[in-house]
């Protein structure tokens, strides 16, 4: 019987959705409980954005996307489901996978990337 605290599968399933901008971000973090992005220096915010990451935690992992604390607007239409598993302005948390709700959280993240490079708020990304 598996351990019900292991996050590991929630952790790699929640990383793939981020993996595929890598070839556009940064890998800031690359470790078995801690993963994140961050895309080039932003003349406008006069640093390098954090795009997202994943942190394995005690009782859940959590997902963060930086897109939707600068763009509320992303957020308009997502599922119930998926509101009542935010905590805070950018972060989700979940102790298991839900596919549904990945599925919806990878749409999320390519909207949140294709407005910040269509706004080339973090250079040539």
């Amino acid at each position: 019987m598996p351990d019900p605290k292991d996050f590991s599968p929630v952790f790699d399933r929640l990383k793939a959705i981020l993996q595929p901008y890598e070839p556009y971000l940064a890998v800031e973090t690359d470790l078995p409980d801690n993963y994140s992005l961050n895309g080039p220096y932003s003349p406008r915010w006069k640093k390098e954005l954090f795009f997202g990451g994943v942190q394995r935690r005690k009782n859940y992992v959590s997902f963060y996307l930086m897109p939707v604390y600068m763009y509320p607007d992303l957020l308009e239409g997502i599922s119930p489901a998926l509101h009542k598993r935010m905590q805070g302005k950018s972060c989700f948390n979940f102790a298991s996978v839900d596919e549904t709700l990945f599925a919806e959280l990878g749409e999320l993240a390519k909207k949140g990337f294709d407005k910040i490079r269509g706004e080339r708020l973090a250079g040539n990304i």
